[in-house]
């Protein structure tokens, strides 16, 4: 709605992890080189984690936008399967055909012949599970087995798993030690800082071919606070804060505007609070209301 006022050819702060609006922080140059490691490398697991909305998918979509020479990569996004149905995922990803009646050995069996025609090609096979943490035990142990897939010089499949936090505290678990030794490579994916987030921002606005400077410095000063450096949550209120200035017809969003977007998006736990005191955000979007009492008793 507001693309047209502020002469944008595509909307900025889209939630979809569209790689072109990439904005590529330290962290984020240290995420893809994990990943280019992991694409390159023979064997073992690469492991990216990080909270929600903190860019990972956009990463790996970004790495694999780039051309792979002889590379074949299979991509699971909603990993919440059985051990069965993940085999058939795989297979899914990869076009290997079996059965409607299988078994997991079978389907072990079809994908193992299908790594060694690969090798044979001299091609890798990537495979490559978003949202890690949601994988039970038991498939994480079937995910394992597959690394036991190998010639005598190198192993025919490659392991890219990506998850918020508690997949780095499930992989310590015990039980899952041997899947864990078995990790070539680890990287954490943090909110941006504050000066990460100003140039993010204008980042974005920069590839939807908008003015580059349409937040004020208050604005994006008080952004921090809301979204905590979330790249997800900042999308969310700058989307919110564009549209409210189209609305009141303003050429710039400034702090005020970007207070009242903040408040329709969290709702009334955040509007109802002091203007000194807006209710500080964790990952979860949490907002923490006994800090205002907090604050007016012991004051």
């Amino acid at each position: 709605m507001y693309r047209k006022y502020f002469g944008m050819k595509r909307s900025p702060f889209s939630i979809a992890p569209d790689p072109r609006f990439l904005y590529v922080s330290e962290q984020h140059r240290e995420a893809m080189a994990h990943l280019l490691y992991g694409i390159r490398s023979d064997g073992g697991f690469v492991l990216l984690t990080g909270e929600v909305g903190t860019g990972k998918t956009t990463i790996v979509r970004r790495v694999l936008q780039a051309p792979h020479k002889n590379i074949v990569v299979a991509f699971i996004i909603h990993p919440a399967l059985s051990v069965a149905e993940l085999l058939a995922a795989i297979c899914d990803e990869f076009g290997i055909s079996y059965p409607k009646k299988t078994s997991i050995k079978d389907l072990v069996d079809r994908i193992n012949a299908f790594l060694l025609d690969l090798n044979a090609k001299r091609k890798k096979a990537i495979l490559i599970i978003d949202e890690a943490q949601n994988l039970s035990h038991d498939v994480l142990e079937q995910i394992r087995l597959l690394t036991n897939l190998e010639t005598n010089e190198r192993k025919l499949l490659q392991i890219i798993l990506v998850g918020q936090p508690e997949l780095r505290d499930k992989l310590a678990r015990p039980e899952l030690r041997q899947l864990a030794q078995r990790i070539v490579a680890r990287c954490h994916l943090e909110a941006l800082s504050k000066a990460d987030l100003f140039l993010y921002v204008n980042h974005r606005l920069g590839v939807a071919r908008g003015k580059s400077e349409l937040f004020s410095q208050d604005a994006l000063n008080s952004l921090y606070v809301y979204s905590g450096g979330i790249p997800r949550l900042i999308n969310i209120f700058c989307d919110r804060a564009l549209l409210g200035a189209f609305v009141l017809q303003k050429e710039t969003v400034d702090r005020a505007t970007l207070a009242k977007a903040a408040g329709e998006v969290l709702g009334p736990q955040l509007s109802g609070t002091s203007r000194r005191c807006k209710a500080v955000l964790t990952a979860a979007i949490l907002i923490c209301a006994g800090l205002g009492l907090f604050y007016y008793f012991f004051k």
